[in-house]
């Protein structure tokens, strides 16, 4: 099994020893991606705003690799506190038509950076 690294300068780098995504084959793989801003380094405000900023950024390392969010078959979607569930799905929305991936949302103790989200997504490659 080959596997590519995928790395953007569009989304923010990894803070750790891991790629931001991952092809290998016709599927691409990404790291969970926190509300930060690539060219702060800073995490934006509040859960929408992180929500959006971590999706924009999935979305920008998709394309690097040849994709789009509509390639996205399924996402993971960790949450500080569940009670925010309805306010990231309304973000959410605006990003994803029908239909849908397939999602799961859980609910965590701690993020890195002490994020109030992080997402991650499996797509196919055209």
């Amino acid at each position: 099994m080959s596997k590519k690294q995928i790395a953007t300068t569009k989304a923010p780098g990894a803070i750790g020893p891991y790629s931001q995504a991952v092809a290998t084959g016709n599927w691409i793989y990404t790291s969970g991606q926190l509300g930060l801003d690539p060219e702060t380094g800073a995490l934006t405000e509040g859960v929408q705003e992180q929500t959006r900023q971590a999706l924009s950024n999935i979305q920008a390392i998709l394309e690097e690799a040849g994709a789009s969010l509509d390639h996205v078959v399924k996402t993971t979607v960790f949450l500080k506190d569940m009670n925010d569930f309805a306010a990231v799905n309304e973000v959410y929305s605006t990003f994803f038509t029908e239909p849908y991936p397939a999602r799961s949302a859980i609910e965590v103790a701690r993020l890195p950076k002490d994020g109030l989200v992080e997402i991650e997504a499996v797509a196919r490659k055209k």
